[in-house]
């Protein structure tokens, strides 16, 4: 992975977060997940007032690639709001882990800072049913 091909991930994080919807935190998060292969797939969080029911951009992103028989990721890209990095939270990684625990974790924001992380480094000892 080079530094343009991130930079387009970024980007397309970016353009994601364009249509999060965050009435409640004003928080905008957008996502793009690399699938091996090469499809890209965005997500943008969705919020909703019975707050459980809330989705982070990772989870939407993960869900359009696992929906349609992708199930290997090689970057996820997050992107934050008002200049801020952060991870996916621990559910995100959790669901990262299961499909691909050696997927690169980039965070970055509208700054274009940035930062990396390994799935399975950000959450030790994710819960798995595998043998």
């Amino acid at each position: 992975m080079n530094k343009t091909q991130v930079a387009n991930l970024v980007d397309k994080a970016l353009e994601a977060q364009k249509f999060a919807y965050a009435p409640y935190s004003k928080f905008k998060v957008g996502s793009a997940l690399l699938a091996t292969g090469g499809q890209i797939f965005t997500g943008a969080n969705i919020e909703n007032s019975a707050f459980g029911a809330t989705l982070c951009a990772e989870k939407v992103a993960v869900g359009k690639a696992v929906s349609e028989g992708k199930r290997d990721f090689s970057i996820l890209v997050v992107v934050g709001d008002k200049g801020q990095l952060i991870m996916p939270c621990g559910s995100c990684r959790q669901i990262i882990n299961e499909f691909s625990p050696e997927c690169l974790i980039a965070i970055s924001n509208e700054k274009n800072e940035i930062d990396f992380r390994i799935a399975k480094q950000s959450l030790p000892d994710a819960f798995s049913l595998k043998a």
